[in-house]
Formats: C-alpha cells, structure tokens, sequence
C-alpha cells in the first residue's frame, strides 16, 4: 500500500535534509504537482519513494523497507528459486533458446555466447511469477490474508500487474524472498533485488530441452488464449457498432 505521507516526510528528512521540494522532483523526474497531490491525500505511491531513492543513490529495497507496510524488505535478500527466474524470462527468448540449442553450431555463431535476455519485467511477467511460485493454493491464501477477492486478484495477474502490498503478501504466503514480485511487477530491478548477475541466464540454461519446451509450449498457449479472447472482444464490439448502425 502507499505509505503514509508523514512517514514519508521523515524519511525525505533523513535522505535530503537541505534539498528543496522542486530540487527533490527535479532529480529524481517525481512531477511537482504528482508529489504535491499525493502528500495532501497522506498516501505516497511506493514507486515515487523508489525514484526518489535512486536519485539519491540509495537502494530503493532499503529505502521502501524504511516503512512499517515494507519492513520485511530489511535483511539479506532471499535469492530467487529457480522458477521464478525463468519466470522472468520472456517468451520470445524462450523460443530462442529453443531454436539455438536446436540448431548446428556454424548457425549459431559458433563459440558466441547466447543472445542477453531481454530485461525484467515482461508481458506476462507478474502471471508467470506466481504461476512459478504457486503450490495450487496461493491464491487462497493470499486472499484470506489481505481481504482481496479472488477474481480481483485475479484480474490483476491478467492485467499483468500486481500492487506493491499484493505482491510483498503473495511472497509472503508463498515462502519465498519478498522482492521476486516486486521485480516481476517493474517497481525495482533485479541488481536492486540482489539478483545475481546472470542469474536468470543460468536459470535458463540449467533447463533439460524438454523442461524448455514443455515451458514454451505453456506460454504460446496462454498467448493463443489471450489473443483469442482478444479477438472475440474485437469482434463483438464491431458488432455492437454495425448494429447502432
């Protein structure tokens, strides 16, 4: 959840004590009038005290831990499982790798290393986290937890988002480190998460061929899903518009 504002302005306190509102939001790309609106509502968005952190060089897992909704951020990070690595790799790097460790050598490049990875997150990143980190009950426990309902929980994995508190919660109840999700989800990197460098690569590679393609296939189906549904929508509503005439 945003964290309270007066909690906020001690932690700003602390940051940038000599620096000026509008210095603050010049340096760290925050709008005057985004910051301003929030501080009157008492709630400041958990990605404006993230933008601030790095404008100051400070780690913005530190700086979100600072608050009581995030003091579970504090510590050591918790690696990720390998599961959630490859959950964070996007579907069209999947083909890839399929296709390189499928094809001869002089195809390939020879002795080149595979192709870098496309960055954290992707489009269907925070689903693919939870999927990765689900037991079959995940989310009925992270419903019970915080009050959400289900299909609303739901309805965000299909947005392909997931709120900062939900995603915290959902680590939680998975037993896993907390910031997975908050990488899945864009609000921090993976070298601010403490994820290893390379780490999602190793990831890929410690995957069998058929592991990776049992995997691809999972994501091109959930893909031909989405776009046919997508497609229905599509149709309908150039129905609903033929018939208004």
């Amino acid at each position: 959840m945003p964290v309270p504002a007066k909690a906020f302005q001690r932690w700003l306190h602390n940051v940038a004590p000599a620096a000026s509102t509008a210095d603050i939001c010049r340096i760290s790309g925050v709008k005057r009038t985004t910051l301003a609106q929030q501080l009157v509502r008492g709630k400041v968005a958990e990605s404006t005290v993230v933008s601030i952190s790095r404008a100051f060089g400070i780690n913005p897992v530190a700086a979100l831990a600072s608050f009581e909704s995030f003091k579970e951020l504090a510590g050591s990070p918790v690696p990720p499982t390998p599961g959630e690595l490859v959950s964070q790799i996007a579907t069209l790097d999947l083909l890839r790798a399929i296709i390189s460790r499928s094809a001869p050598p002089a195809a390939t490049g020879g002795e080149q290393g595979p192709p870098p990875l496309a960055p954290a997150p992707h489009a269907t990143s925070v689903r693919n986290w939870v999927d990765a980190i689900d037991d079959g009950e995940l989310r009925h426990r992270v419903s019970a937890a915080t009050g959400i309902a289900p299909q609303n929980y739901s309805a965000q994995l299909t947005a392909n988002r997931l709120s900062p508190e939900l995603a915290v919660a959902t680590s939680r109840e998975a037993g896993v480190g907390f910031t997975g999700g908050l990488v899945a989800t864009g609000l921090i990197t993976e070298s601010e998460a403490g994820w290893a460098p390379g780490a999602r690569q190793s990831a890929l590679d410690g995957l069998s061929d058929g592991e990776l393609t049992v995997l691809a296939g999972e994501r091109l189906q959930a893909l031909g899903k989405t776009l046919r549904r997508h497609e229905q929508d599509q149709a309908q509503t150039e129905k609903i518009w033929e018939n208004l005439g």
